[in-house]
């Protein structure tokens, strides 16, 4: 994109939500960019949440939370086939732990209802223990909503972000913007790699996406980060539960979730602490106990000692608590897709859906012909049968040398990371796209191979490979004779 090019439709953000509007506005003939401030797709909340699809029987029904989350839950199974992720809906178990809170629970049940979650049922907790031998004794009731599931949200964000750029969307790395103007014609957005104009903008920017809307509009939104502190255990511990736990909301507190994830691990999580700094992602001692001792009420003997990591993630919590979706009445052709916290992961395909449809109609954009709605996603040798790795081995040697122990990823798909759509340009990027480095020994034993695989693919020097931001270099240089 050239200095002061117009476009129809820049998009803010290179998250789920942004990456879900991308791909559904590449359905329609409309020149489309995407900003995102890091060097990769899901660098921000959507990399760290608790990566799961959600029924909708949470949600105050009427709100944007209820639609988009019962919408999006339900467009997940077709959507994973065309792009080509992994999505499980292995369902999810809201616990009761004292008869005084029935009531509550049989409200969660009206609520979902209501918002036209199927399949819901009440259990008892003999029935709920039938289902997870591992749950408490304590649980003496509790609500299953089977269409709940578990999804990857780095495989489901890239497959959008790869789907949406393969259909024409320009990415646009490493460019912040800083400040947004109204014209006559449109916005003009000014960006540390230089001005947009842009007919419309989706300001899909996660935490600071208050700060984008309060730049246009005199009817100002506040986002609060929201900080939830994760563990995540190997996968032996991965078996302890198959269905998602949540606890009641009550005297307990807003309670931890237990959860296989879609890879065969174990997470537990997240905390809910309100903090200033929109980019503190630290994890504490606090926090981290606070996690082992809630889930403890839920789940027996969740093995704590099997722990590979810890990380948090930031949740963009808006002041109304609900999605702030659409336009500003002052501010026509800015769209606003802000306050997106939980359900968001699971409403993000919605919200795509409902956005494109909205600046398409304002634009009198039609659909392309020639739109490609399907994307193959990523050959993981592990996963192949003995006589189909044989054969891809045969066609590429280099899927037959492993290079990530812990999760079996070979060369091949190292360098499939790199090189394709919107491929990997850091330690993160291939780490989020094929999970080298995700396993038991956390990338202790494949960086240096990794780094050295991603200096030869991209002509760069061991010195400039870096974990993600352009400042996070592994290496700081080589002195002269100095042995350590």
């Amino acid at each position: 994109m050239t200095s002061h090019q117009d476009v129809d439709v820049t998009i803010i953000g290179g998250g789920v939500t942004g990456a879900a509007v991308a791909r559904e506005l590449s359905r329609y003939e409309l020149t489309t960019c995407l900003l995102e401030k890091e060097e990769d797709i899901c660098s921000g909340t959507s990399k760290a949440n608790s990566a799961i699809v959600h029924a909708g029987h949470d949600a105050a029904p009427g709100s944007w939370k209820a639609r988009f989350n019962v919408e999006g839950n339900r467009m997940m199974d077709q959507l994973s086939k065309d792009l080509d992720f992994d999505f499980d809906r292995n369902g999810s178990l809201i616990l009761c732990f004292d008869k005084e809170e029935l009531p509550a629970l049989n409200a969660l049940y009206e609520k979902g209802q209501k918002n036209g979650v199927p399949k819901l049922a009440i259990i008892t907790g003999d029935e709920a223990r039938a289902m997870e031998p591992n749950l408490s004794e304590k649980v003496v009731a509790a609500l299953y909503a089977p269409t709940g599931g578990i999804v990857c949200p780095f495989g489901l964000t890239i497959a959008l972000a790869e789907n949406a750029c393969d259909n024409g969307v320009e990415f646009r790395f490493q460019t912040s913007v800083e400040t947004i103007e109204k014209t006559e014609d449109g916005y003009l957005l000014n960006t540390s790699a230089g001005p947009v104009r842009s007919r419309y903008v989706v300001n899909a920017a996660g935490v600071h996406s208050d700060v984008f809307h309060n730049m246009v509009s005199e009817h100002k939104i506040h986002i609060t980060a929201r900080k939830g502190e994760y563990l995540l255990l190997d996968k032996e511990a991965g078996h302890h539960v198959s269905r998602t736990i949540f606890q009641l909301p009550g005297k307990y507190g807003k309670g931890i979730l237990v959860t296989p994830t879609i890879h065969g691990n174990l997470l537990v999580g997240p905390t809910a602490t309100d903090i200033d700094d929109k980019e503190c992602t630290a994890t504490t001692a606090e926090g981290l106990a606070d996690v082992m001792e809630k889930a403890a009420i839920s789940v027996r003997d969740v093995p704590f000692r099997q722990v590979i990591t810890s990380f948090s993630g930031l949740r963009a919590h808006e002041d109304s608590d609900d999605f702030i979706i659409g336009e500003p009445e002052d501010a026509p052709g800015f769209f606003d897709a802000a306050g997106i916290e939980s359900p968001g992961l699971t409403s993000a395909p919605a919200i795509g859906v409902y956005m494109a449809e909205l600046i398409a109609g304002k634009a009198g954009a039609k659909k392309k012909a020639d739109f490609k709605p399907t994307r193959k996603g990523f050959v993981h040798a592990n996963k192949l049968s003995l006589e189909e790795r044989a054969e891809l081995i045969k066609k590429n040697p280099a899927y037959g040398t492993i290079i990530c122990r812990c999760e079996e990823i070979s060369e091949g798909e190292i360098i499939d990371a790199i090189h394709r759509t919107l491929g990997a340009v850091s330690l993160d990027g291939i780490k989020r796209r094929v999970r080298a480095g995700m396993g038991r020994c956390q990338a202790g034993f494949c960086t240096p191979r990794t780094m050295e695989i991603l200096a030869r693919e991209t002509g760069k020097t061991m010195e400039e490979i870096c974990k993600n931001a352009p400042e996070s270099r592994m290496l700081t240089g080589r002195k002269q004779g100095v042995v350590r």
